[in-house]
């Protein structure tokens, strides 16, 4: 099979990609879904695709919402006919709902939930296939999650690599990348005044520390109108579509032939004789440009102690360890920043905001192989603030231990971590793993490995002074926050006064995909496919045996006019949850919420202390659905409720399932759910076992 990607860019052979995935074949199908669904024809150009019949499985196959939506709906319409119609029209009139800035995705989802779920689905998929590309599907996945928030890129030739090994062509390529990234950057910020650029620079820092999603006036009322001031530059003053372009050019400097080609040139050079401060270990190059600094690092350990950060570091191998600005902008002048380690086994201790960090402009960390370990401050691990970060590991078993706003995070910009191979360990406090805050794009895409995710135990939750007032945190019946693991979030103020209110900014897209493994998800409240106030989570796992551990809003939920999905394709899995409620797809206030286990593995529910599977309350839309096997429930309430004018559904499809463990009726007051059954509780509730 021949797949041509990047100029020069040697394809991957087909034994190589994850399930006998024929990726020429799969990107072919689902850039035309994309641009049949709004999205750029930049793409097209980015990935030159040679179709062929070898393997014909592709990754639109798998899509589950557009296959489910025929039935479910029409069993939803000849149940609920009452109910339905009217949550379907309150859902589709926003008018009265007061946010700055909502996303056409998360609006379109709301006036017709299965067609904005299944553009959802399809995008996230599409990221997916230009993932398995490797770096080199890093500008075609910017692309595709930009799309989703409304963005796209610059038109722009990507420049040719060098076909020579002449060190004068490699390093005027470099050059030139780098001028036309910083051209991109100028052009963007063009309009801002220098203390607006000094505002968007500064301003990310407290964002980063104090962001919550919910406020009351009038404490951290001035953190809101500064979030709000943020927002509106970017919206009104900054030329977005050129940082997009800027940070496509750049993640191109890490093409694995060319760096090939590098390496040979510098293989046999002498390091240079004078020393650069911060920097330990042979350096082959260093240049100071108009752009910044310039290093090449040679094959032995290097240590780089960074507080002015640079624009362009290669490693061209060893031991390394990073610390203070890696990929990162020390100030507004300084705008774009790449560091590419091509191998060994490294350590990053970044400063706050300062690994792949993206703030007014791009910042980019490359690591191609090796066992690494990030120690990730907040703001740091692909953020983006602003402006584009992102983190891209390739090959090794990789630690990721976060603290917030960590791995996949941003407001006002584009934040992504991108793991191809291996067993990795990601681990955060919270606002993280996949984080989408206003008007922020948050991914966490992982390709193959046995992985684990974890993130809470750091913020305690509001929820404590009502449910459990006198708990101590080492209580089971404390709560943690989350906001991760596939999350988006607005900034709800909470006010009774309209000027207050106004200052409320719609939610983001948080995102997480792991496309192969037997994958370990454990997070506190919010989380796992969850949105919040027009916010958009979305989380993927497309096979495996795993195990889904949440709290509560977790497993595909929603509320205050969110969006939540959350999608388990393949493999026998496990969900459980703290709680005490609304776990897999549970929609409050407004909200639509969708959650889905396919394939024919039986799976288990252990939901004995949480509520859920296809509830919903005050106007939402939550369904649950089970597609095959011969599952267990052990939920302590819920399997398709509603009230407060709302429909809440549950569907089993195949397979005879146990039910043993769901408390029976109380006085008679519900129906007891069993194998082959339809119960209607209420004119918006709905259980199906078939």
């Amino acid at each position: 099979m021949t797949v041509p990607l990047l100029n020069n860019q040697r394809p991957l052979a087909p034994t190589q990609l994850p399930g006998g995935l024929n990726r020429g074949l799969s990107l072919l199908i689902l850039l035309s879904l994309w641009t049949m669904l709004g999205g750029c024809a930049q793409i097209s150009r980015l990935f030159a695709v040679t179709p062929s019949s070898d393997h014909p499985v592709d990754r639109q196959q798998q899509a589950i919402v557009a296959r489910l939506k025929p039935a479910i709906e029409a069993d939803l319409r000849d149940n609920l006919n009452a109910m339905l119609p009217a949550v379907r029209k309150s859902l589709a009139d926003q008018t009265n709902k007061v946010a700055k800035f909502k996303r056409d995705l998360v609006l379109r989802t709301m006036a017709d939930p299965w067609e904005g779920l299944a553009a959802i689905e399809q995008a996230s998929l599409l990221a997916a296939t230009a993932a398995e590309s490797g770096v080199e599907g890093l500008p075609a996945v910017i692309e595709i999650l930009e799309g989703g928030m409304d963005r796209t890129g610059t038109p722009f030739k990507p420049l040719d690599f060098p076909i020579t090994l002449a060190r004068e062509d490699l390093m005027g390529f470099m050059m030139e990348v780098l001028e036309d990234a910083h051209q991109d950057r100028e052009h963007a910020l063009r309009h801002l005044s220098p203390q607006d650029r000094e505002f968007l620079f500064t301003q990310a820092r407290p964002l980063v520390e104090q962001f919550t999603p919910q406020i009351t006036p009038p404490a951290q009322f001035a953190e809101a109108e500064a979030a709000v001031r943020y927002a509106t530059l970017l919206m009104q003053q900054v030329d977005y579509s050129s940082l997009v372009s800027a940070a496509q050019r750049l993640a191109r400097l890490g093409n694995r032939k060319f760096l090939q080609q590098l390496d040979i040139v510098f293989h046999d050079r002498k390091p240079i004789s004078h020393s650069i401060p911060g920097i330990t270990g042979d350096v082959l190059l260093a240049q100071q440009t108009s752009y910044g600094l310039v290093i090449v690092g040679g094959h032995g350990p290097n240590t780089y102690d960074l507080d002015r950060g640079a624009t362009l570091i290669i490693d061209l191998g060893g031991n390394d360890i990073y610390r203070g600005l890696i990929g990162a902008s020390p100030n507004s002048d300084l705008g774009n920043s790449v560091v590419i380690d091509i191998s060994g086994n490294d350590t990053y201790q970044p400063a706050a905001l300062g690994l792949a960090t993206g703030r007014g402009g791009v910042g980019i960390l490359i690591d191609h192989g090796g066992n690494d370990t990030y120690r990730l401050a907040p703001g740091s691990g692909g953020v983006g603030l602003a402006g584009l970060g992102i983190l891209y590991d390739g090959e090794g078993q990789d630690v990721y231990e976060g603290s917030r706003f960590t791995q996949g995070a941003a407001f006002g910009g584009f934040g992504l971590l991108l793991d191809r191979s291996g067993d990795d360990r990601y681990t955060s406090f919270g606002y993280a793993l996949g984080f989408g805050a206003p008007l922020g794009v948050g991914a966490l895409i992982d390709v193959s490995g046995n992985d684990t995710y974890e993130c809470g135990g750091k913020y305690p939750s509001a929820y404590n002074e009502t449910d459990a007032p006198n708990a101590r945190p080492q209580d089971a019946a404390f709560q943690y926050d989350c906001f991760g693991l596939g999350t988006g979030t607005g900034l709800r103020v909470f006010s009774k006064q309209p000027a207050q209110r106004a200052l409320s900014l719609a939610g983001g897209w948080g995102l997480l995909i792991d496309l192969a493994g037997r994958d370990r998800y454990r997070s506190a409240n919010f989380s796992q496919g969850h949105g919040y106030f027009f916010g958009l989570g979305v989380k993927l796992d497309l096979n495996g045996d795993d195990e889904h551990q949440a709290a509560r809003y977790g497993h595909g939920t929603a509320a205050h006019f969110g969006v939540g999905l959350t999608l388990d394709y393949q493999g026998k899995d496990r969900y459980g949850s703290k709680g005490p409620f609304y776990n897999g797809g549970t929609a409050w206030d407004g909200s639509v919420a969708l959650a889905v286990d396919g394939g024919p593995d039986s799976d288990f529910y252990d939901l004995p202390a949480s509520t859920g599977l296809g509830m919903a309350d005050l106007g939402g839309w939550g369904l649950f659905i089970e597609e095959g096997g011969a599952d267990q429930y052990a939920v302590s309430h819920g399997l398709g409720q509603a009230s407060g004018n709302s429909i809440g559904a549950f569907f089993d499809l195949e397979g005879r399932d146990d039910y043993s463990s769901v408390p029976p009726p109380g006085n008679g007051a519900r129906p007891e759910r069993l194998n082959r059954k339809t119960y209607i509780e209420n004119a918006g509730s709905l259980f199906i076992d078939r």
